[in-house]
């Protein structure tokens, strides 16, 4: 199938919920694509929907102008930093840092990254007024054109058009900034994802409100108080606390993200281990198990979960009383399945109802009796202990802003930077093994660093994506900030060349702390090689090892992206084209602009931003592959280039592509037919259907 594509400058995030529509509906969309919504009503009984023109939510001036921000496509291009991502720490990372507005670069990830995401940690501008919070939009619509867009009257228009070209931080401008941001980032979540959002008292109550319309009222997981012991009021009540809110993708996929007790998950690996060891035999794990966690300091290293010291043909697991400790139990009769007669029932009955009991007996998990004298027991299993996110935190900020100042060589460089100690904390309650993490509020880069902390910790493969745009420093708010910069880095001074220090020089700590664990472990094994019969010996040097290999492959590097705009006139409409029209002149094209070109189609086509393409070559003609996609972006394509596609095709085994994608401002209107009818036409030996796609 060949066709044509505008993508360079009509990236959007994808509307699922518009498709979901689509499919069960469609008789309620026009022939141009229009979702009509009065037809829709129309075609509900008022039994179904009451349509109230009243509801309870939150309206703001500029909530239209939010909602077409979040579809708004794109102004910009991706770009790479070759020369960072190109060190040998960097070239396999699979860690991001862009630089740009996070709107934009939430854009661009919104395809490849569509519910990739496990958890959203953001610490956005708090609105207080004196926190560096401007709103100025850089878009160029004039009041007609935004009456149309958004359905506004020429009043409301003008108003909203005001306050997003004047710096504002208005409760309305500071959520015409925050929604379409959150808007995007819930597509990125996985379904059992969860974000976590830092915020004062100053917007609390709106953000609550408008995270609830985002992710839905029934998603809210929690509010967190962050005591942080620094008075950040000027009234007479001392404010020295801050809010994080915690929101879940899905409360249907909860159980995603309960996490396992820690110390259940010591007893669960030590049950595995002997029933690999066992087999079968349910009584001697049962005995081995007990004898067990006695010996683990008497208990006291497990304390909360040494009861669990059951097994039964489904594994380890705890006989609950079912007895209520108070009248106004349940009452009812449980027969016992050997004796055919009511079980004994507890003084003040039960306290389960009997569907709970018939669920528990369906799944074999009662605990009876050897006959009807004993009180039947729920069995509560291991693996359902878990533990919690406490609603309160404490933690004194100083040490925090202190363990930075120690990093940039005891130099002040960022004020008020986020806790290591509770993103950690977060991080490990939500994540595990090589779950992707997103902060588009970057900052200082405590989150980047907190991942690299913690894999090292637990020897897990974390991921993040950092997005920080490049905010200029105030030689004189923050002259230390700017002096290092410039003269250390001799860049200009941006947060974003803060995020990028912090993670270098975080990094290379932890290299260091790694190599010392290393040493540590590779002594402890030669100790242990030199010892008999030692209980345990074999598995303590088995663990050893193992952690010897996660830390040798740990990823402390981080690749580079950062926006661009879109080359000026580039506003080509494919169906407008034929051979007389030149509206973009592509010879002003450059190298670099070509290769912005290729990372910012490869991500619209879903293939991730650390997924380096491979480099064919065609005869002389140099392509791009990569997930069944092959780019043609150079000039100068001939026939013989397109032999050697067939041929390679054929040939490579590694070689299956599904499309090819061609940039048309670099083919005349002869050679894209040729190359069209020719792929179409071909029956490669692999019997591998190719789409041709022309894209500009």
């Amino acid at each position: 199938m060949s066709k044509e594509q505008k993508i360079t400058n009509d990236i959007k995030v994808p509307n699922k919920d518009l498709e979901a529509l689509r499919l069960n509906f469609p008789h309620c969309f026009d022939k141009d694509g229009n979702f009509q919504l009065e037809k829709f009503k129309a075609n509900l009984t008022e039994k179904e929907i009451n349509f109230s023109t009243e509801s309870y939510g939150l309206d703001w001036l500029g909530k239209s102008y939010a909602r077409l921000l979040a579809s708004d496509p794109a102004s910009t291009l991706l770009k790479a930093d070759e020369i960072h991502n190109s060190k040998p720490e960097n070239a396999n990372s699979e860690n991001l840092l862009i630089k740009g507005d996070n709107l934009e670069v939430l854009k661009h990830l919104a395809n490849a990254y569509y519910e990739q995401v496990k958890m959203i940690y953001i610490d956005p501008p708090y609105n207080t007024g004196n926190d560096g919070f401007v709103y100025n939009d850089d878009r160029q619509f004039t009041v007609k054109e935004l009456q149309q867009l958004i359905g506004v009257d020429a009043e409301k228009a003008k108003r909203i058009l005001d306050f997003t070209k004047q710096e504002s931080n208005s409760h309305s401008a500071w959520l015409t900034f925050l929604y379409p941001r959150l808007y995007i980032a819930k597509q990125l979540l996985k379904d059992e994802g969860v974000i976590f959002v830092s915020i004062d008292d100053n917007e609390v109550a709106q953000l609550r409100i408008v995270m609830d319309e985002i992710f839905g009222e029934e998603n809210f997981a929690g509010q967190i108080v962050w005591q942080t012991a620094t008075d950040n009021n000027p009234t007479q009540i001392a404010t020295e606390h801050e809010y994080v809110l915690v929101f879940v993708k899905n409360k249907i996929y909860q159980d995603y993200w309960e996490t396992p007790s820690e110390k259940g998950k010591i007893i669960q690996a030590k049950y595995e281990e002997l029933k690999s060891e066992l087999g079968d035999d349910i009584e001697q794990i049962q005995k081995q198990l007990r004898h067990w966690i006695r010996k683990q300091n008497n208990g006291d290293d497990l304390s909360g979960v040494a009861h669990y010291s059951y097994v039964d043909e489904k594994g380890v697991y705890y006989p609950g009383n079912s007895a209520n400790t108070k009248p106004g139990g349940y009452t009812y009769d449980i027969i016992h399945p050997t004796s055919n007669k009511a079980c004994a029932k507890p003084e003040y009955g039960y306290r389960f109802t009997f569907e709970t009991f018939k669920e528990a007996d369906a799944k074999g998990d009662v605990q009876w009796g050897d006959d009807e004298s004993t009180i039947p027991k729920i069995k509560k299993r291991l693996d359902t202990v878990t533990q919690k996110l406490k609603s309160y935190y404490y933690e004194d900020n100083r040490s925090t802003s202190a363990e930075l100042k120690e990093l940039f060589d005891g130099k002040k460089v960022f004020n008020n930077p986020k806790s290591i100690n509770f993103l950690k904390h977060i991080l490990k309650f939500i994540t595990s093994e090589n779950d992707l993490i997103l902060d588009f509020f970057a900052g200082s880069g405590t989150t980047g660093d907190s991942i690299f902390r913690l894999n090292v910790d637990d020897f897990s493969d974390r991921k993040f994506i950092l997005v920080q745009i490049p905010e200029d420093i105030d030689s004189k708010k923050n002259k230390v900030a700017f002096d290092f910069i410039k003269n250390e880095l001799n860049v200009k001074p941006t947060i974003f060349e803060i995020t990028k220090e912090r993670l270098i020089r975080a990094s290379k700590r932890i290299k260091v702390d790694i190599d010392a664990k290393i040493k540590a472990n590779e002594k402890e094994i030669k100790d242990l090689d030199g010892k008999l019969d030692l209980e345990g010996k074999e598995e303590r040097i088995k663990q050893l090892k193992a952690e010897i290999k996660s830390l040798k492959q740990q990823d402390l590097g981080f690749k580079i992206f950062e926006t661009t705009p879109i080359w000026e006139d580039y506003d080509f409409e494919a169906e407008q084209f034929d051979s007389s029209q030149t509206l973009f002149d592509a010879g002003k094209l450059t190298e670099e602009d070509i290769k912005a070109l290729l990372v910012t189609w490869k991500t619209n086509d879903n293939i991730s931003l650390s997924q380096e393409l491979e480099i064919v070559d065609l005869g002389g003609y140099t392509a791009f592959y990569g997930s069944g996609k092959m780019y043609l972006l150079h000039k100068n394509f001939t026939t013989e280039n397109l032999k050697a596609v067939l041929e390679k095709i054929d040939t490579d085994k590694t070689f299956n592509p599904t499309s090819i994608i061609a940039f048309g401002y670099h083919f005349e209107s002869k050679s894209l037919r040729e190359l069209s009818e020719n792929v179409k036409q071909y029956a490669n030996k692999k019997k591998i259907d190719i789409d041709f796609i022309t894209r500009y």
